[in-house]
């Protein structure tokens, strides 16, 4: 059986030293180890931006794509291989600004797959600019005067589309984010788990203090229902999306995979390709 070992290799991340990200990456190769899976049966796919390095830094197969578009590339690994344990991750830029269209339907779709978002609030990569989920009057480069606009709820957006598994972590809370992966994971369908990652370079409002005195721990709750969408909806609202935990999960929703009309349980990477000769010489024929 794999360790947390078998998931590391021997790429160093460049993230800046203290940066939220390093614990959702030993989150997720501890979630793994801890589900029993194997390096060769994991895919995990990333876009662009300081946090879509992950897929780089973690032993097992992965992809590395262009901005905004890692959920259409999970989505298709997953259709390929329905065995393979497909984990999509990037950031809130990534996710939620020139990706939300794919998020969108994501959700909507509800393809068994995970998706891992490190939400620092601010564009790292770039140098430091205001980004979806900042805050109004957050200063920046690009709004040196304050951000004029709302922020972005991830939380509230997803569950408003319908989504089946919702959590939110912080990645100063390793042993809850490790537990809101697995779940995750297991879950039969679409799930995101916004993750609370600190920039610690570009963004020095949002800082692993500032989480620590308004981020709301719904674990501490006595009596929070998660399959009760209302009063998951209400509890966003109330915390302004500053919460943790597993928000909500629906287990009658069916995965997409499993509603397509004669998808074969066997995956596609699996099945005899290769061509009867008859059938190519017929096809050949037909269109000299």
């Amino acid at each position: 059986m794999a360790t947390v070992k078998d998931f590391r290799n021997d790429v160093r991340p460049n993230w800046c030293p203290g940066c939220g990200d390093f614990s959702v990456q030993a989150s997720i190769q501890r979630a793994l180890a801890k589900l029993g899976k194997e390096p060769h049966e994991v895919a995990v796919i990333s876009g662009i931006g300081c946090s879509g390095r992950i897929s780089g830094y973690i032993n097992s197969y992965g992809f590395h794509g262009v901005h905004g578009r890692a959920l259409p590339t999970a989505q298709g690994v997953k259709l390929a291989n329905r065995n393979q344990t497909v984990i999509a991750a990037g950031g809130d830029g990534d996710g939620f600004g020139i990706g939300l269209n794919h998020f969108m339907h994501a959700v909507r779709r509800n393809m068994d797959i995970t998706y891992i978002v490190m939400d620092n609030q601010i564009y790292g990569l770039t140098k430091g600019q205001h980004s979806p989920t900042s805050a109004h009057g957050f200063k920046a480069k690009t709004t040196p005067e304050g951000n004029i606009e709302n922020a972005l709820v991830p939380t509230q957006i997803a569950l408003a589309a319908g989504i089946g598994f919702l959590a939110q972590g912080f990645s100063s809370d390793v042993n809850q984010l490790v537990s809101l992966i697995e779940q995750g994971i297991q879950y039969k369908g679409f799930s995101l788990i916004n993750v609370f990652s600190p920039c610690v370079t570009y963004n020095k409002i949002n800082t692993y203090d500032w989480y620590k005195e308004h981020v709301y721990n719904l674990e501490k709750e006595t009596g929070y229902d998660p399959t009760n969408r209302a009063a998951a909806m209400a509890k966003i609202i109330e915390t302004h999306g500053l919460l943790t935990g597993l928000i909500y999960r629906d287990d009658n929703r069916v995965a997409y995979e499993d509603q397509i009309p004669g998808y074969k349980q066997t995956p596609i990477v699996n099945d005899e390709i290769a061509l009867d000769p008859a059938v190519f010489e017929a096809a050949v024929k037909e269109f000299a």
